[in-house]
């Protein structure tokens, strides 16, 4: 019986063969030789009847119908395997472990620190590693336990709490708006250096922005949104930031009316893990304070709009 079901090792490089779309690139993650993850494919198409996996094309390697329908079922099968080594790593007598979460960078840096913090002191055995990409990590090939997330999850097998929304502005800081005066029209951006990405975007549903607000009229260009909000901070010119984030230190909001996005935050974890006792209290944990976040994620009146720079 044992013969006849394939090695894990066999899933996880065609996993990875998946994401990579090449042999040699899923070797170099995997830290194995071509040659080796080549023969788990090889040894993956024979234990299911001889069907191919993945068909060769000069952009590289294509997944088959059989690995598309055969990729969630493998996908499970990576998640209980993070799950049973972070479960290996709790202590008996108490919650402990380790519990790995990812999210955006802004998130990540100026949101959930204060969260980690309270939930440490109240289970100090517990080990918390924060992934900060812009990138969604995919809670099914066990990259992280816990992702926050700031679009609705449509992967199956996940638990997902929705929270709220958070809202995106324009700002710049007290300084910069007491130094230069600050814009009432959007025609007025024109006279303002603004903030903004070089070359990507760090959402994927971009701000209804004016013709003023493009790359070609950014005075400072960062694809980094923790970079972009230093240079608001350090009053380079006006940039989009969140108004949870802006609160402290305080930035001036600039046109609330006119330019805002609104994002939805989601606390999402895998559903076998829902009865890990560490990751489903940091769960709810980070479910409750996301909440009171939002809560003042929201812009300011218009006739507020200029107060915090006074």
């Amino acid at each position: 019986m044992a013969e006849s079901e394939p090695g894990w090792d066999l899933y996880r490089s065609f996993l990875e063969v998946l994401r990579t779309g090449s042999l040699s690139a899923a070797a170099r993650s995997l830290r194995l030789t071509q040659p080796t993850v080549g023969r788990h494919i090889t040894s993956l198409e024979q234990h299911l009847g001889g069907r191919a996996l993945f068909t060769r094309h000069r952009s590289g390697l294509l997944p088959t119908e059989m690995a598309i329908q055969l990729r969630p079922y493998a996908e499970s099968i990576a998640a209980a395997a993070g799950a049973l080594l972070r479960a290996a790593s709790a202590r008996e007598t108490a919650v402990g472990g380790t519990v790995r979460i990812t999210a955006s960078e802004v998130m990540g840096a100026e949101v959930l620190p204060p969260l980690v913090r309270d939930f440490r002191d109240r289970h100090p055995g517990v080990v918390v590693e924060l992934s900060l990409s812009n990138q969604s990590a995919d809670l099914l090939r066990r990259d992280a336990d816990i992702a926050i997330r700031m679009f609705r999850p449509t992967q199956q097998a996940l638990v997902a709490k929705r929270v709220g929304k958070t809202v995106v502005g324009l700002h710049a800081s007290r300084a910069y708006v007491q130094s230069h005066g600050a814009p009432l029209r959007i025609e007025e951006l024109e006279d303002h250096p603004l903030i903004g990405f070089d070359r990507a975007p760090s959402v994927t549903r971009p701000l209804d922005l004016p013709a003023a607000f493009r790359r070609e009229r950014f005075a400072f260009r960062c694809d980094s949104d923790l970079g972009q909000l230093a240079a608001i901070r350090a009053g380079l010119g006006i940039g989009a930031c969140q108004y949870g984030v802006a609160i402290d230190p305080p930035l001036a909001s600039i046109l609330p009316r006119e330019l805002r996005l609104e994002l939805e935050i989601w606390v999402v974890m895998h559903e076998v893990l829902r009865t890990t006792p560490r990751v489903k209290l940091m769960f709810d944990h980070l479910v409750a304070g996301l909440t009171q976040y939002v809560a003042v994620s929201v812009p300011m009146r218009s006739d507020d709009r200029h107060t915090t720079a006074r």
